[in-house]
């Protein structure tokens, strides 16, 4: 709530909001369960008399502005994750990149901290497509595969994370693989490996906290902000947009 708001206001906004939720049925789609190993769409909400399925804004979340940017989506609806993402941009930064790969760094997995975690890389570049430089969209999807693979040339070792998180021996799916052989001789694998390079692998609880909006100025130079606002646009990956602003739409 907006903190001009009075006392007397501030009850009413609050009121109304919880009116709102008790007249809402929210539905879950598959993918919620088949995370749990359901295959279901159970609970299924129960209509009534004034009871009705979630469309629109959903009440329970933080409000979008009407045309919303992508930093919107940073404080409104990403994970507190996205530390993660500021931490790698910051060490880009660092370490010299082209601001075009500080924001490659920036948004690597970003379908991570906003939206699933499977094939996040794909994902992710599906997502940024319409608003990216292409180099940076490819570089994103292919540090998916990159990740797994070492580059003696750049001081790139397979990541000891990767050994807790997977197992000793874990060998990644055939089409990674493809990928991986593919990208080696593509024009732009330097910026995947540089994504890969610039990750952070270990998280440092002592680390500052940044905020999104010391890349401000990145983005604005390279994330093609679409005037009428993210998921308002009419791009193949607006839906996906759609989506992060109002995940509980029923259909």
């Amino acid at each position: 709530m907006s903190e001009n708001l009075s006392l007397a206001e501030r009850a009413d906004a609050l009121e109304h909001r919880q009116f709102e939720e008790f007249e809402r049925l929210y539905a879950r789609s598959l993918l919620f369960n088949l995370a749990e190993g359901e295959r279901s769409l159970e609970p299924r909400p129960k209509l009534g008399p004034g009871k009705h399925l979630s469309m629109g804004e959903d009440p329970r979340l933080l409000p979008m502005p009407d045309n919303p940017t992508l930093i919107d989506f940073f404080k409104l609806r990403f994970s507190p994750s996205q530390q993660h993402l500021l931490q790698s941009a910051r060490l880009a930064q660092k370490n010299g990149l082209p601001e075009k790969m500080v924001l490659a760094c920036l948004l690597h997995d970003i379908a991570v901290i906003g939206f699933i975690r499977s094939d996040h890389g794909y994902w992710g570049a599906q997502l940024l497509e319409p608003y990216v430089d292409e180099e940076v969209s490819w570089a994103i999807r292919m540090h998916q595969a990159l990740r797994f693979y070492p580059d003696e040339s750049v001081g790139y070792d397979y990541p000891e994370l990767y050994i807790r998180m997977f197992g000793e021996g874990y060998r990644p799916d055939p089409y990674i693989e493809a990928d991986y052989e593919r990208a080696k001789n593509h024009k732009w694998y330097m910026s995947a490996r540089m994504i890969c390079v610039n990750d952070l692998y270990s998280w440092d609880a002592d680390a500052k906290p940044l905020s999104i909006d010391e890349f401000e100025d990145v983005i604005g130079r390279h994330f093609k902000q679409p005037p009428e606002g993210l998921g308002n646009d009419n791009t193949p990956s607006s839906h996906m947009w759609r989506t992060l602003r109002r995940p509980s739409n029923a259909l």
